[in-house]
């Protein structure tokens, strides 16, 4: 009953009566957002190819995002002090080998990698058969993947779903707007944590930004390309929202009488629902993590808190 009180809610019909009351689970807002989010299709970008360990040729190119790596990595001769910074640079992969492991004799791999002369070995810990396309070796970024979306995405025009931007010269945050026309000038390493950095252009005004952006073979797909940009204009999924409307989805805005539908666009789902029906009609509690508030009244905004 309370999973098809939320659905009902959020696909704009309500009740009168005292039928439930209470909190609902996370996991029942993403259910009922379901069939919402079928109406925004995606468009997959993948990996025009995808190699692993084993096929991995010498000469192949890997950035590092982080100077931390230097406690990962074990130069090959002992003798060596290296002190120089490796953040921002490259090392060059050379090849594989293996060996021991302990008492279970397990063969693993190790991988060898080269930087002005200097060869570092990384020890994996794992066996020749236990790598697939979407292994990495942390605080690297794989260069051939790197230039793979680049050459898919470089030049195209697209809508950007998200207003969480980030400035070209100096990384920080700031925010943008969603839903809009943007041009893709370049894709580059990204960080330790997301390993792409889409750098684009608003076509309106022509404001520069960039966003972090995952792997298409992460396993996370909440900063995915499907969950950050649509190949479509998504106001033609949504042509019963006037343009002034729009407009406040597009800034990130709500105000009164915006539907549940709006609002979720504008501001995106929240962290948790709450639902009291009273003589006057079905009212509706939005929360945000960031202290963001929204009063529904009979599925209509009524009280909100920026």
């Amino acid at each position: 009953m309370l999973l098809t009180l939320m659905a009902c809610a959020l696909s704009g019909c309500f009740f009168t009566g005292v039928e439930n009351t209470g909190n609902i689970s996370d996991k029942e807002i993403q259910r009922a957002m379901t069939d919402l989010e079928r109406r925004q299709p995606t468009s997959s970008i993948k990996l025009s190819h995808a190699d692993s360990v084993p096929v991995w040729r010498s000469g192949k190119r890997f950035y590092v995002t982080d100077d931390q790596l230097r406690y990962i990595l074990t130069p090959a001769n002992v003798n060596v002090i290296d002190t120089a910074s490796l953040e921002g640079r490259e090392l060059a992969f050379t090849h594989y080998d293996t060996q021991g492991d302990g008492l279970d004799l397990r063969n693993t791999v190790n991988l060898h990698f080269t930087l002005d002369g200097v060869e570092y070995i990384y020890r994996t810990s794992k066996m020749l058969g236990d790598f697939t396309a979407a292994y990495s070796v942390p605080l690297l970024i794989d260069i051939d993947m790197v230039d793979d979306m680049a050459a898919q995405l470089v030049g195209r025009e697209m809508y950007v779903k998200t207003p969480i931007w980030y400035n070209v010269d100096n990384g920080t945050m700031f925010k943008g707007r969603q839903y809009i026309l943007v041009h893709i000038d370049s894709v580059k390493p990204g960080n330790k944590v997301l390993p792409l950095c889409v750098e684009f252009t608003a076509r309106d005004n022509g404001q520069k930004a960039m966003v972090w952006m995952s792997s298409p073979l992460a396993v996370m797909h909440n900063r995915d390309f499907d969950s950050l940009f649509s190949l479509i204009d998504l106001h033609t999924l949504y042509p019963h929202i006037d343009a002034t409307t729009w407009n406040r989805i597009i800034n990130s805005e709500v105000a009164e009488n915006m539907t549940k539908e709006a609002c979720r666009l504008a501001l995106g789902m929240p962290k948790q629902v709450n639902q009291v029906p009273d003589p006057s009609g079905m009212r509706e509690y939005w929360y945000y993590d960031d202290g963001r508030f929204l009063q529904f009244v009979d599925g209509l905004l009524k009280n909100y808190r920026k």
